[in-house]
This record gives C-alpha cells, structure tokens and sequence, in this order.
C-alpha cells in the first residue's frame, strides 16, 4: 500500500486537468453541434389575386434542397387577413416556396437567404384557375336590342308578308336612330314591298285612279311610282326620322293578357298613342304628324286635282283608322299567322272575357 499512495497522488493532477478540459469544452462542443441561433433568418411575403386583393388562407410551403440537414427547413404555415405569410428561423441557404389556394393555380418561387437576414419575398400574384374559371358575357342594352330586332326581322304573316313593326317582346329594349332608319329601310326595300305596289298600281290603272296619270304603260309607271313613293316616305317619316327625333318607338307591342274588350282597346289605341322611348306611353306624335307629312309631300307628284288640303286631312284619318284595324288583327289573328317568333315564353292568358 506505501507504494500505491504516491502513484495515486501522481495521477490527480491528470485527472483535475481532464475534467477542467471537459468543463471549458463542452459548452464548445454542443455549440459545434447546433446551428447558431443568431445565424437563422425568417422569410416574409405577400400573397394577391390578380386584381391585388390579398389572398386568405393560402398555404404556403418551404422547401430546402436537402431538407435532411436540418428539419426545421420544411414548414409549413397560412396567409393572414391581409394576405401576408412568415416564415422564421430558417437556416440561410437557398430555398423554394409553393403558394396553393383553392380556385388558383399552384405559384413557386425560389430565392436564397443570408444568415441573420429577414427576407421580404417579392409579391406573389395567384392566378386563376383555368378549371374554375368563369366567364360572364353581359350584352349592353344597344347589343340585346339588335338581337330582338334581328328576330323582328324573321317575322313574316304565313312566312312571306313582312311583319318587321310589331314586338311580341313586351319588355323589348327601345331601338337606336341607326336601328329604325335600318328597320324603315328594309321594310322598303323588302321584295314584298315591290310586289304589293305593284299590285296597288295595277288595281289604280284598272279603275283609272288618278286619271292625270293617264293609261298606257307610262300611266302604270307613274302610279307605281306614286304608290312606291307614299310608302316609303310615310315609312321613313313615321318609322325613322320622327321617331329619332321624338324618342319615340314606331313598333306595334303585342299584349296578348286581358279580356277580348282590353285587348281591343288597347290596340285601337295604339293607332293614337305609342310607347316612347323611356318606356312610358305618350300620344303617338311620330304616327300622326308623319301622316300629315307624307301626305303634303305627296302634293308634290300626284295630279293636282288630288291635292286639295282637305283630301290630306281626310287621308291622314283614313290613314289612323287604317292603323287601328291593323293592330287588331296584330292582336287577334296575325301572331298566329307568323312563324319564326323570338324565342321568348309567351305572357299568360288571361280567361276570355267580352
């Protein structure tokens, strides 16, 4: 035993030395084992639509190139109210995110951060998703009429008489200037229109109407003439240039509700009062003084034995009773007679009354 003492006292010195090397190292060691805390970064960004309204609820996910070196490096976390996102104690290094949202396409984008460094991601717009996205055409009121106009020009009595001046759309949008001059004008140059005056013509000849004319083939030419000339310029005038001027619709509306006596009085009416342009019915100006004005224009080709003032008068009347007799069988018989009616469910029938 009186050797072992020295050898122990020997070997205190190594021992205090080794655990004071353990004491001052260790601290050492666990820091060479962990990440420097202060060296970690966070990311930050925002995340829009396209219009730039921030997107809620965006799922934002953090990927590394070898994320085995340090777990932390894939998160995952969700875009605020307004549409912002951070990511923090990230390890420096290159990294990529994936942005997915419902209703938008998958966005990535990649970027490198500095040790210490709090990394502001330029904007990420989300765009639409093409399997979700929706497309709304709204037609402005000037393109819905045209369309119902384009359907008023497929409406003919049996399919061949022109039915262009009567609406069965109750509802239907007020036309443009441009649409009643172009409605006026194919009303007047519609091969029904040539063979109906022709017809006027023949009966005029035959019974040596207007007798100025004279007979013969000069005499037809004139009265064909004549007969063609009044039903464009009271087309024109009527239909066109004091309707664009007075805000007022030419067209005849189909009511099809009510008894047979509202009905009726409804259109006779309609030969004296119209419905303007606003959507309010008003007397019907444009029908009236565009009858007195193709029949003072008439003055200016017919026999003069047949422009006395009192004759305009009587055939304007002539003219609005004419109109009357018309829009009652608009009313009760034509519609029946038309094919190619817009397709448009038509008003309820009211019981049949007196």
């Amino acid at each position: 035993m009186s050797r072992s003492l020295p050898s122990v006292r020997g070997s205190l010195p190594f021992v205090w030395l080794t655990l004071l090397f353990l004491f001052c190292a260790f601290p050492a060691l666990v820091r060479a084992q962990q990440p420097d805390e202060q060296s970690r970064a966070n990311i930050a960004g925002t995340v829009v639509d396209p219009k730039g309204t921030p997107v809620v609820g965006a799922q934002v996910k953090l990927t590394r190139q070898d994320q085995s070196k340090d777990p932390s490096s894939a998160q995952e976390t969700l875009t605020g109210d307004d549409g912002q996102f951070s990511v923090p104690a990230i390890a420096p290094g290159p990294f990529q995110l994936t942005v997915a949202a419902a209703g938008f396409a998958t966005e990535t984008t990649s970027g490198t951060v500095r040790p210490g460094e709090s990394f502001v991601v330029p904007q990420i717009t989300l765009r639409l998703a093409t399997e979700v996205t929706e497309v709304q055409v709204v037609l402005s009121p000037i393109e819905i009429a045209e369309e119902q106009m384009k359907e008023q020009e497929k409406q003919r009595v049996l399919g061949i008489i022109p039915n262009f001046y009567v609406s069965y759309i109750p509802d239907a949008l007020p036309l443009t200037s441009k649409q009643k001059f172009r409605l006026a004008f194919r009303t007047s140059v519609d091969p029904v229109t040539f063979g109906v005056t022709a017809a006027v013509a023949g009966v005029e000849q035959a019974t040596d109407e207007f007798n100025g004319f004279g007979q013969g083939a000069q005499g037809y030419a004139k009265r064909y003439g004549a007969a063609y000339a009044d039903t464009v310029i009271s087309t024109f005038i009527g239909g066109a240039i004091l309707p664009s001027l007075l805000k007022q619709d030419p067209r005849y509306f189909y009511k099809g509700t009510g008894t047979k006596r509202q009905r009726a009085l409804y259109a006779m009416a309609n030969a004296v009062i119209c419905k303007g342009d606003n959507g309010h019915w008003q007397p019907n100006y444009s029908g009236i003084i565009g009858g007195f004005a193709s029949g003072a224009i008439s003055t200016l080709y017919y026999p003069p034995e047949h422009n006395e003032t009192d004759l305009i008068v009587e055939n304007t009347l002539i003219g609005i009773g004419a109109t009357a007799a018309v829009n009652l069988l608009q009313e009760f018989v034509l519609r029946k007679l038309t094919p190619n009616l817009p397709k448009h469910n038509p008003p309820a029938q009211a019981p049949a009354g007196n």
